[in-house]
C-alpha cells in the first residue's frame, strides 16, 4: 500500500512559482518502480491530467502546462515534483499527486484510470 502527501501549495501573483512536493510512504519499493503524476481539479470540473512521468523517465505533458511546468524526482527521497512557473489564474486548482506499481503506456499516462493511489492534494491560488 502507499501513502502520498502533496506540500508546498500556496497563494501566488500570477507569472509566480511554485514547486510542489509529494512524499510517497508506505511501499515495498521506492518511486523507481512506480509511475507517477499530477493531476489538478477546479471546483465544477472534471479531475485533469497536468504532468507524468513513467519508471523509465519517459514524461508526458497537458499542452497547457508545456514550457511552464517541469516534473522530476528523487528515488532516493522516494518524491516526486512539480516545478511550476509562470503561473497563470487558470491555474488555481487542488492539485493531487497520483501513482501505480508498474510501467505505464505513454499514451495513458495523463489518464486517472492509470493510477491506484492518490494524495489528498494540495492548493494553488493564483491571483491577478
Amino acid at each position: 500500500q502507499v501513502q502520498l502527501v502533496e506540500s508546498g501549495g500556496g497563494s501566488v501573483q500570477a507569472g509566480g512559482s511554485l514547486r510542489l512536493s509529494c512524499a510517497a510512504f508506505g511501499y515495498t519499493y521506492s518511486t523507481y518502480y512506480m509511475a507517477m503524476g499530477w493531476f489538478r481539479q477546479a471546483p465544477g470540473k472534471e479531475r485533469e491530467g497536468v504532468a507524468a512521468i513513467d519508471t523509465d523517465g519517459t514524461t508526458s505533458y497537458a499542452d497547457f502546462v508545456k514550457g511552464r511546468f517541469t516534473i522530476s524526482q528523487d528515488n532516493a527521497k522516494n518524491t516526486l515534483y512539480l516545478q511550476m512557473n509562470s503561473l497563470k489564474p487558470e491555474d488555481t486548482a487542488q492539485y493531487y499527486c497520483a501513482a501505480h506499481p508498474g510501467a505505464v503506456p505513454a499514451y495513458l499516462l495523463l489518464h486517472r484510470g492509470s493510477y491506484n493511489y492518490w494524495g489528498q492534494g494540495t492548493q494553488v491560488a493564483v491571483s491577478s
